[in-house]
């Protein structure tokens, strides 16, 4: 599996963390004060790379989490046909099918940025 072990205390909005075993990105870190009996808490919000649903979680700043290893891959778009697309990685020459997203109208020849993660695959 890509991912890496880190600590809550080294994670910023925007980057990408292991929340419910689903890749998400970071949309809100706050942390709250050590008190009496205990150590300072994180709380992390974000939504999922693939899904877009909302996760979060709350964890002692110090405890350790699983940062997930996203790929950013560059494509080239082959053929389109109904709601999904072919796009030919530019390094590897391997060809994927591609569900089309709602705001984008790709035509052959593209070239389109995307992400990679475990064999999902999103267009950026």
């Amino acid at each position: 599996m890509p991912k890496q072990q880190s600590e809550v205390r080294d994670l910023q909005e925007g980057n990408y963390v292991m929340i419910n075993d689903v890749p998400s990105k970071i949309t809100s870190y706050s942390t709250s004060k050590p008190g009496k009996h205990g150590s300072a808490k994180a709380r992390v919000e974000g939504t999922g790379v693939f899904d877009g649903q909302k996760r979060n979680f709350t964890q002692p700043v110090d405890a350790k989490i699983w940062v997930p290893i996203i790929n950013r891959k560059q494509g080239q778009v082959v053929s389109v046909s109904g709601s999904d697309m072919q796009v030919m990685d530019l390094e590897t020459y391997e060809t994927i099918t591609m569900r089309i997203p709602e705001d984008l109208e790709p035509s052959p020849d593209d070239e389109i940025e995307y992400l990679e993660f475990e064999g999902q695959r999103k267009v950026v």
